[in-house]
Order: structure tokens, then sequence, then C-alpha cells
């Protein structure tokens, strides 16, 4: 029975803190009092945007970026988005 808490509350403490770090999803409104560091592309087969958002906030938390703004997103078959990122 421990086991099983301690597993549940790793768990909760380790999505808590990926939420923590992750770089948050902005508005164009937002991002005009924010310094651009550049830009990230992601693309995959047949994800959901949920999952785009995922990856963009990822490649932005390994670019050093605190958010990002989707400039650019197609989809179909293939997904593919682009974002600016920013300080």
């Amino acid at each position: 029975m421990k086991t099983t808490s301690t597993v549940a509350v790793l768990s909760l403490l380790s999505a808590l803190s990926f939420g923590a770090f992750a770089a948050d999803s902005i508005t164009s409104e937002q991002a005009q009092n924010r310094q651009p560091i550049g830009t990230v592309s992601v693309g995959a087969i047949a994800s959901s945007p949920m999952d785009m958002n995922a990856m963009l906030s990822k490649k932005a938390d390994e670019q050093g970026a605190t958010s990002y703004r989707v400039i650019e997103a197609h989809n179909g078959d293939q997904w593919h988005a682009t974002a600016e990122l920013y300080k």
C-alpha cells in the first residue's frame, strides 16, 4: 500500500513540476512586451493539436524560452507548426 501511494505522489509531483517549468503559449498581444529569441518548427503524422503544443513547448524549453506564439500551423495527414520564442 505504501509503495502505491509513493508512486502516485511522485507521479503527481512530476506532472506538476513539468507544468511549472514548461514554456507557455501566448497571444500576439502578450508577445508585444516580450523579447523574441528565435523560432522553432515541429511536424508529425496524425498528431493532435494538444500534441503539437506539447512538442512546441518542449522545443521552446530546450531553447531557453519562457513562452512561445504559434505563427504558422498546417494540418491534414501531416501536421506542421512554427512558433516564435520569447524570453
